[in-house]
């Protein structure tokens, strides 16, 4: 990966825990490894590092399939994957495009709880796939997002994986933006429900970009940012404005079907980001990793859930105006008095990337007929701490939260819960024939199993982590205590060099702006703790540069006029990194980013 200052505290997407629309402003911290519950300890065979409820024991059941998005289980316990390689991961090493299909089919021959038999099928990057998300299962045939389409494969009795070619259902899905996937679920009536997320953050002018106002009106809405209906047994089915069944959703990726009489189909919403970044006048610099709250949706045809005009405040509990269509921070609501509320709320930037409906039997009753929620994880909290990286249950009451949200496994992140370091991300989510709960990763492809032992968990809710409030307040920043940008090695204790015509006091300041101590930069959001990167942005320990020769004053000058339209990264980078830093900050900031790269 090339380092440069290309995306430097960029604030971009990616592109979602808090209890129901409750009430508590307080700061909410991560539970402590010895408050945590366990596994069992009847449980021989997890080897997963999950953090899980009392009864619950977790195994790897698949490792290195890609970068596995969604996740469906057949009635014969087959589970099908599907990956992805597209801009969101770049060439780094951990989780290399797969050299055979997109599509995975796993199976546990043996009972053991892993996976004996692993298959790959379906488009491949020598005949121009580049994966997808959504996947399913419906009427005999598998369904799966490929590019810009929705295929189907038929399924053969005695073989996991399809031998003929497949048919297509939709073409033309919109490609490009901040949000090119296309998740989807199927109803029992053969409804096919298709997310087609937004192009931009909010529809601004300019995206991304300090005090751009929003486009009015906003055109993307046309084709974009809400959720189309086809019909699952229709082949050849054009992309058209004109099948769109709900609107004002930024990014809904995970889908749950209720099951019973009330067909309920419920859907989750990435909230929006860069609030202080992009209008700060108007919010605090905390207000950025507090706002706006993530959100599971309940939706209905031609439902207005409000994007890009409107953002849910978990605090006043309800949708207020977005400033690039005139909101004032917070109190002016306008419009959105008459757009469709969320029915759950939690903490923002969490990133909701699926969702699942249980209503097997093989969990106690408490964890029946709700929903189970994984969570991606933030990066637009920096410079806080950032949170999510888990697995959320919340109970349901008439189509709304019911009263209990908690945590339902965690660890997947490891020891830093930051985009540059997590170890594995929770992405999609499934449910096998016998109850058991599986989860996939999108950084390393790798797949849980989730099955219930018996103990404590039946009796009640003792030992449970409850969620955090969605209105929790951001908590203290994130410093590099954890690991010093210098690393670990004998030489850790040395300064970083000083580039000619500064001094170390000055790359000492700089130090603290790209952590987050002064002047309200996020640099770790992107480029990580440690300037050796993330999916979001590159790392600043090389010696390439895109954007200026390298010096203190190219970089000096990259800072300030931002990166509009990336060479690599899929999100600008807006002027300053959407940070309020005088001349003299931005300088000490460029000899910091200087003094990485030429660190030996």
């Amino acid at each position: 990966m090339q380092a440069s200052p290309i995306g430097l505290m960029r604030l971009a997407l990616i592109s979602l825990l808090g209890a129901a629309i409750v009430e508590s402003g307080t700061a909410w911290s991560e539970p402590t490894e010895a408050s945590r519950p366990r596994a069992p300890a009847g449980c021989p065979k997890d080897d997963s590092g999950l953090v899980l409820p009392p009864g619950f024991c977790a195994t790897v059941f698949a490792d290195d399939t890609g970068h596995a998005r969604h996740l469906v289980v057949s009635p014969d316990g087959v589970v099908y994957v599907n990956t992805w390689s597209g801009r969101y991961y770049p060439r780094d090493g951990k989780s290399e495009p797969p050299d055979r299909g997109f599509l995975v089919a796993l199976k546990d021959t043996q009972r053991t709880g892993k996976a004996d038999v692993n298959q790959r099928f379906g488009e491949t990057l020598n005949s121009g796939g580049a994966g997808g998300t959504g996947i399913a299962l419906y009427d005999g045939f598998l369904y799966a997002e490929i590019n810009d389409k929705i295929v189907r494969y038929q399924l053969r009795h005695g073989s996991i994986t399809p031998k003929g070619s497949p048919q297509t259902i939709v073409i033309g899905l919109p490609l490009g933006g901040d949000h090119p996937m296309h998740p989807f679920a199927i109803d029992a009536d053969g409804s096919m429900y298709v997310d087609v997320a937004s192009a931009t953050n909010s529809c601004q002018i300019k995206n991304r970009t300090l005090n751009s106002p929003g486009q009015d009106p906003c055109v993307e809405l046309e084709t974009r940012g809400g959720i189309w209906r086809f019909d699952a047994r229709k082949l050849n089915q054009a992309f058209t404005p004109s099948a769109r069944f709900a609107t004002g959703i930024r990014n809904g990726e995970g889908f749950a079907l209720e099951s019973g009489a009330a067909h309920r189909v419920y859907v989750t919403q990435h909230g929006r980001d860069q609030l202080h970044a992009n209008w700060p006048d108007l919010y605090q610099a905390e207000e950025e990793a507090t706002l706006p709250a993530e959100e599971v949706l309940l939706i209905s045809h031609k439902a207005d859930f409000g994007w890009p005009e409107c953002y849910y405040d978990p605090g006043q509990k309800k949708l207020v105006l977005a400033p690039e269509y005139g909101g004032d921070g917070g109190k002016k609501v306008g419009p959105c008095a008459t757009k469709t509320a969320p029915v759950a709320a939690y903490p923002a930037h969490w990133a909701p990337n699926d969702l699942l409906y249980y209503d097997k039997q093989a969990f106690p009753p408490r964890y029946r007929n709700g929903l189970f929620i994984a969570f991606h994880g933030s990066w637009d909290r920096a410079p806080y701490g950032q949170q999510g990286y888990n697995i959320v249950f919340q109970s349901l009451a008439g189509g709304k939260a019911g009263g209990t949200c908690e945590i339902f496994a965690d660890g997947f992140a490891g020891p830093q819960k930051t985009p540059g370091t997590a170890l594995y991300r929770p992405s999609g989510l499934g449910v096998g024939p016998d109850g058991a709960l599986y989860v996939s990763d999108d950084v390393r492809g790798r797949v849980y199993r989730i099955e219930y032992l018996g103990g404590a968990a039946a009796a009640g809710s003792g030992q449970i982590t409850q969620c955090p409030d969605a209105a929790a307040g951001a908590g203290p920043i994130s410093t590099m205590s954890e690991k010093p940008p210098e690393g670990t090695n004998p030489d850790a204790g040395a300064k970083l060099p000083v580039p000619p015509g500064t001094s170390a006091d000055m790359v000492a300041l700089g130090n603290r702006i790209f952590h987050g101590e002064v002047g309200g930069a996020a640099c770790t959001g992107c480029h990580g703790a440690d300037g050796a990167g993330t999916p979001l942005g590159p790392t600043l320990a090389g010696t390439e540069w895109l954007w200026s020769d390298g010096s203190v004053d190219g970089i000096a000058s990259t800072i300030t006029r931002g990166v509009m339209q990336p060479k690599q990264y899929r999100a600008p980078m807006p002027p300053l990194g959407g940070a309020q830093l005088s001349p003299e900050q931005v300088r000490a900031l460029a000899a910091y980013v200087w003094g990485l790269s030429h660190r030996q």
